[in-house]
């Protein structure tokens, strides 16, 4: 018994370690992967808190106390500090995202107050203005709030005076759409996958495993027109479960971000014009186009469906890790060469639909790109398809 037992580890241990794919999927590519995701995640959340830091603020001081003018104006080395009062207007301004600008005003003597309150029930109020969505005024407030709720002394901060008093500048609908751009490229990008996943590798591995693609093969067609009519077959049919999630995810929405009580979602930032639904639509098939062409490809080299699931694992990591770069970032990117970049470029495109920052080159560069790299595909499927080594390999 003993030795039937060494008998059949070492057959094992010989088709395991014999087979380079699976020993690289099983051993090598968890760790590799890993590695690679966590780098990319780590120097993408430095970038971000580093732009934040780089970036020069104005912190405007109303009644600036001498008690505290040394530990202000030493906080922050990109810090400008202006003493000099503001208006309401100048408070309005700062809804604009693009303004590096915090506001902080003190009570008219607050040294005095400070050393000898006239009634130390009434504490003095201390205002800072500025705007969440901007991350260097947001950076700013953080370290001036708890600069002051340090300073030890018994003083409120940020406290309204009146209902319609906000602090925060950043409007709904700014704060809305910086939620959703972080949010929803990853879901989207994510369902069109799972769909992709779910029929690409039957309709051609799995053709390898029935034996039908020989039948295939010998009809009178050219073999780019098959792979083109599998590739736009995949996608039409991967792009109708994409769309199915995401009107899910639309009309579940409201519900989710307000718990259930009927908070209209327009108050979140979630509206958005024609134009940016007609090039969701498009960068959304774009996107399909190039998940099915790459999962038909790796298909194709496939012996069999649950071999061809075991090689399109490290292509479907590779999607969830540009599905989550946009959390890590401020915005899309103004670079256009990084629309040429497969999967993120659509990534990018959808981050600036969402953040209402769309640009039609981006657009069109990501589109034109995809359709070069679809069209490659095909070309890549249609040399698989004229290979008999390819086709019926065992």
């Amino acid at each position: 018994m003993k030795n039937n037992t060494l008998t059949i580890i070492k057959k094992e241990f010989a088709r395991f370690f014999g087979d380079r794919q699976l020993l690289f999927t099983t051993v090598i590519m968890p760790g590799l992967l890993i590695y690679i995701i966590y780098s990319l995640m780590g120097s993408g959340i430095s970038k971000m808190i580093t732009e934040g830091q780089n970036e020069v603020v104005t912190l405007r001081v109303e009644n600036m106390p001498q008690s505290l003018a040394p530990m202000l104006s030493g906080i922050d080395s990109n810090l400008v500090l202006l003493e000099q009062p503001f208006t309401d207007e100048d408070i309005s301004q700062l809804e604009d995202k693009e303004l590096n600008t915090v506001l902080l005003r003190f009570p008219e003597g607050f040294d005095n107050i400070m050393a000898a309150p006239a009634d130390p029930t009434a504490l003095p109020n201390v205002e800072i203005y500025y705007n969440s969505v901007n991350n260097a005024s947001s950076r700013v407030f953080m370290i001036v709030s708890n600069m002051l709720n340090n300073y030890g002394r018994p003083y409120t901060i940020n406290v309204p005076q009146t209902e319609e008093q906000r602090f925060d500048q950043a409007s709904d609908d700014s704060i809305g759409a910086m939620v959703w751009s972080k949010i929803l490229p990853m879901l989207i990008i994510m369902m069109l996958f799972s769909g992709v996943m779910a029929i690409a590798p039957s309709a051609i591995a799995g053709e390898k495993e029935r034996g039908t693609i020989a039948t295939l093969l010998v009809t009178p067609m050219r073999r780019n027109e098959l792979a083109l009519g599998k590739i736009i077959s995949l996608s039409c049919i991967a792009l109708l479960s994409g769309i199915s999630s995401f009107v899910g995810i639309a009309l579940s929405l409201p519900k989710m971000v307000s718990g259930g009580d009927g908070m209209d979602i327009s108050e979140l930032g979630f509206h958005y014009t024609t134009n940016d639904y007609v090039v969701l639509l498009l960068v959304i098939f774009a996107s399909v186009l190039i998940m099915a062409s790459a999962v038909s490809l790796l298909s194709a080299l496939a012996k069999d469906v649950k071999n061809a699931g075991t090689m399109v694992t490290p292509f479907m990591l590779v999607v969830m890790l540009a599905g989550l770069l946009p959390m890590f970032q401020n915005g899309a990117s103004e670079n256009l060469l990084v629309y040429l970049i497969p999967f993120y470029n659509s990534i990018e495109v959808m981050t600036a639909v969402f953040s209402h920052e769309m640009t039609w080159m981006p657009v069109i560069v990501t589109m034109a790109s995809d359709v070069v790299y679809t069209a490659i595909a095909v070309w890549g499927l249609t040399r698989m398809f004229n290979s008999e080594k390819v086709m019926f390999a065992r």
